[in-house]
């Protein structure tokens, strides 16, 4: 598990700090446990069965998207895995050198590059998959199908607020202004 403390005790060291302080801290807590089971879970398959294929978590989710949605351009990839453009062309460049993906021009607009998985990243993802699946299950076995489908329907609400009413809620946090341009502090490796 990601960071020295275990959750326990990282939410008494929380509640301890916080004392008196009036925050919502069911609230706090939720969005806490997101980033805490993220970080956990993106760690656990990255340390097993991504281990085994050499791929970092975002070159898999690069080649997730790829694999379901057939060809696509490099700005509508980058956004779905949540990753910039700069990002997706290191990742991309990975991916091709290993004979996973193809990047080649747009048909009609040559400032835009489409990616597609190759026949052998089709057979990868089609073997890997499964094994991926078999993780995904573990890391949620504590929970029944029906607790998956709510936390799952839970956390789908929660993406739906934030792409519905971010953008706004944003701009009358900053009064209009636009947000700072993302800043990535490392480079993700492919």
């Amino acid at each position: 598990m990601p960071g020295q403390r275990s959750i326990t005790e990282a939410e008494k060291l929380a509640e301890a700090k916080l004392g008196g302080i009036p925050v919502r801290r069911e609230q706090m807590a939720a969005v806490a446990n997101i980033y805490r089971a993220a970080s956990t879970v993106r760690h656990h398959l990255e340390n097993s069965v991504l281990r085994g294929s050499d791929l970092t978590w975002t070159a898999f989710v690069v080649l997730w998207v790829v694999w379901v949605w057939g060809e696509s351009e490099t700005r509508h990839v980058a956004e779905e895995a949540g990753i910039s453009k700069g990002t997706l062309t290191g990742v991309s460049r990975t991916l091709e050198s290993r004979g996973l993906l193809e990047r080649s021009a747009h048909p009609t607009d040559g400032r835009l590059v489409l990616l597609r998985p190759t026949a052998a990243g089709e057979e990868f993802m089609s073997r890997v998959f499964p094994a991926f699946n078999e993780e995904e299950a573990f890391v949620t076995s504590q929970l029944s199908d029906e607790e998956c489908r709510v936390l799952a329907d839970g956390l789908r609400r929660v993406v739906l607020q934030v792409e519905r009413h971010g953008e706004e809620r944003r701009r009358s946090l900053l009064d209009g202004a636009e947000p700072a341009p993302r800043r990535s502090g490392r480079r993700a490796k492919g």
